[in-house]
């Protein structure tokens, strides 16, 4: 909802607004990276008197000859960009805990790329959402003055925080209650995004039903709700093709006429992880303003039991016209997907095509909550998902797919069934959605169901909505090849 860290960058330490204190940020073995030459010598000194121990997110006010120094540990000195992120999470727990509110750094002993990480990890860490409490402690709203010699920083910083944009919009989709992002609302944030010259297009369930999409409609009849569909596209490049992004959104998911038990029902508030994503990626990359051709899209629905609902043994005609036996309304979001994949490739054409979904439990089991499930129909598009998400702490862990899973979604009535047997949930998942995808076209699904939400504090974020897949899906546009 809000990021509690606001940055700017004077000129000057004289032009800057006036700050509390000064920060200093000192690794583990006391060498300061930042402050000017008598701040450092200063630190160092009370850092020794004191036994300060710079662990991260240790830190400690001093006053000084030139004010008051608050010394913040970070740990060893970073050397990669998600180190940097991660000190400067630290970075931001410190201001947070300081009586502090305003402060100054200067003289970054840091290579562009690595300040402009601390300080793109310091405001990720400050997100928040607290839009719905009535009576809490105001959160303070802090201010970081940069004065840096190398305008590579500030010009580095611009890029991460247009991506962080994207990053907050997505953790404020995943996080807003059901009542407040039900489909119709969702495609209001994405229709709000114009501005940053994202071309929006959207489907109704009359130009739905004309399209033939019986799959996606199908999940979305029991609600009260419209079901929609959403295309965002992002003209960046030239005549190439673009690539593609596709994002289940399900606003809640009760499991249907299969309904779900209660305990934990309320976590299927999130259940359109991957339509946060991709509309949080979109964003990004418009923010960004990447030369790429991009297109977006997600299929908003919500899947709840009434008369109208659609039951177990129904048949579904999908967009592509391939019949889907619905044993179980439970597995409702790969049939919204089939629907969403086929309109892409028949209306764009794309290069690649990446769906996301908390689609399965399944993965949970298989994998925690360390890594995304990453299923591909090609290799050379696979290793480019993995080593995206390890540049930027959104790891994908590939899973194995086959003829003898696809055999598992046979039905005797249909063209195939929506669910496979006991076992492989999440793999005869992506053995579904592959059967949507036609000849020749580089396809991956990464299924997110454990990285959507997280309970406590990760990788630059304070817990809750977590905006997993947006630094993914840049980093897979920053780095693409065909």
């Amino acid at each position: 909802m809000s990021a509690y860290l606001t940055i700017d960058f004077p000129a000057d330490q004289s032009s800057s607004p006036k700050a509390e204190c000064h920060l200093i940020v000192m690794t583990e073995s006391h060498d300061v990276l930042s402050g000017d030459e008598a701040q450092q010598s200063e630190a160092k000194q009370e850092a020794a008197a004191i036994g300060f121990k710079a662990s991260g997110g240790n830190s400690h006010l001093m006053s000084s000859a030139s004010g008051l120094l608050l010394i913040v540990g970070i740990g060893e000195a970073p050397t990669s960009k998600l180190a940097a992120e991660k000190a400067g999470a630290h970075l931001y727990n410190a201001m947070r805990k300081s009586t502090k509110i305003s402060a100054v750094m200067t003289s970054i002993s840091l290579d562009a790329s690595l300040a402009a990480s601390l300080l793109s990890g310091a405001m990720s860490q400050s997100y928040e959402f607290n839009r719905y409490f009535t009576k809490k402690e105001e959160t303070k709203q802090l201010h970081l003055s940069v004065v840096a010699s190398d305008k590579a920083v500030q010009t580095d910083f611009a890029d991460a925080e247009a991506m962080l944009k994207g990053v907050f919009l997505a953790r404020d989709l995943v996080t807003e209650p059901a009542n407040s992002l039900y489909p119709g609302e969702f495609v209001r944030h994405i229709e709000g995004l114009k501005h940053l010259g994202l071309e929006i297009e959207v489907l109704g369930e009359t130009e739905m039903e004309a399209l033939g999409m019986g799959a996606l409609l199908g999940v979305g009849q029991g609600s009260s709700r419209d079901s929609y569909m959403a295309i965002m596209k992002w003209n960046g490049g030239g005549d190439e093709q673009p690539l593609a992004f596709v994002g289940k959104g399900v606003c809640f998911d009760t499991g249907g006429i299969s309904l779900k038990p209660a305990k934990g029902m309320e976590d299927m508030k999130w259940d359109m992880g991957g339509a946060a994503a991709v509309t949080g990626a979109m964003c990004a990359i418009a923010a960004r303003g990447l030369k790429k051709n991009v297109v977006g899209i997600v299929g908003l629905v919500e899947n709840m039991p009434d008369g109208m609902a659609q039951r177990p043994g129904d048949v579904v005609t999908s967009m592509s016209g391939q019949t889907i036996e619905v044993i179980n309304t439970d597995a409702e979001g790969r049939l919204v997907l089939a629907d969403c994949l086929t309109y892409c490739q028949q209306e764009f054409k794309p290069q690649m095509i990446i769906d996301l979904a908390t689609l399965t439990g399944a993965i949970i089991v298989a994998l925690g909550k360390e890594y995304a499930g990453l299923f591909a129909n090609d290799d050379s598009l696979s290793t480019q998902i993995v080593e995206a998400g390890q540049q930027v702490e959104e790891k994908c862990w590939p899973m194995p797919m086959g003829d003898a899973y696809d055999k598992m979604l046979k039905s005797h009535i249909a063209d195939m069934k929506n669910i496979g047997g006991p076992w492989g949930g999440s793999i005869t998942a992506a053995c579904f959605l592959e059967r949507f995808i036609d000849d020749g076209m580089k396809w991956a699904h990464i299924d997110i169901a454990g990285k959507a939400w997280a309970d406590s504090e990760g990788h630059a974020h304070p817990g809750g909505g977590t905006g997993f897949g947006v630094r993914l899906l840049n980093q897979v546009v920053d780095n693409w090849q065909s």
